[in-house]
């Protein structure tokens, strides 16, 4: 087999994972708006952490990043990123008002945006902890928004030791009654051990 097939196969084999975690979370999500969330993985990547800045540049120059703490058996840390005026339509779901322009983020619109993170990227975690057979618990969210190179660099650690290999789950949010679609992006950040052991569980380290 050759190195492309096996990279394929990795990553056909994360978005599994993935898709099982987003239909988690769109359960969780629906019932907190009180309508019908569809959540779809259109693809996973890897990329090198230093790619980020690149990759994310569709997002715009701000950006709405929830992060969480990955422990248990696996470790690292796990980000949920939104541009700005998709971080403003999610508040506005969550808090079941209409849908309105990109703006300001008050402090009842970033503790939903929190809760956001928190479930999905709990939704993601769990799915992943279930294939594997490990324990994997997500810390309290933590919301950081500001320009897109500093609030995705903020959110990260260098004492937490992790891996320069970033997974990437493109995540496309669709509500009832909206029209168009919100974007985001799971940024799983996993340290080298857990890395290895992510590829192995899926057999093809």
């Amino acid at each position: 087999m050759t190195t492309n097939e096996l990279e394929v196969l990795r990553r056909d084999g994360l978005r599994e994972v993935a898709t099982i975690g987003a239909g988690h979370a769109a359960t969780a999500l629906s019932q907190l708006t009180d309508r019908r969330i569809m959540i779809s993985v259109p693809q996973v990547r890897r990329v090198a952490y230093v790619e980020l800045p690149e990759m994310l540049a569709t997002f715009g120059d701000h950006v709405a990043v929830v992060s969480m703490r990955m422990l248990g058996d696996l470790t690292g840390r796990s980000l949920l990123v939104f541009n700005e005026r998709d971080a403003t339509r999610l508040c506005d779901l969550i808090l079941r008002r209409p849908i309105g322009p990109p703006r300001a983020l008050g402090e009842l619109e970033q503790s939903g945006l929190k809760e956001v993170g928190n479930i999905v990227c709990s939704a993601y975690l769990t799915a992943l902890s279930n294939f594997m057979g490990m324990m994997l618990l997500p810390s309290v969210p933590t919301l950081t928004i500001g320009s897109m190179p500093d609030a995705v660099a903020s959110t990260v650690d260098p004492a937490e030791g992790t891996s320069d290999l970033v997974f990437c789950v493109d995540t496309a949010f669709r509500a009832e009654s909206v029209d168009q679609p919100l974007t985001g992006a799971f940024l799983l950040m996993p340290d080298q051990a857990s890395i290895k052991a992510i590829l192995e569980a899926i057999r093809l380290d």
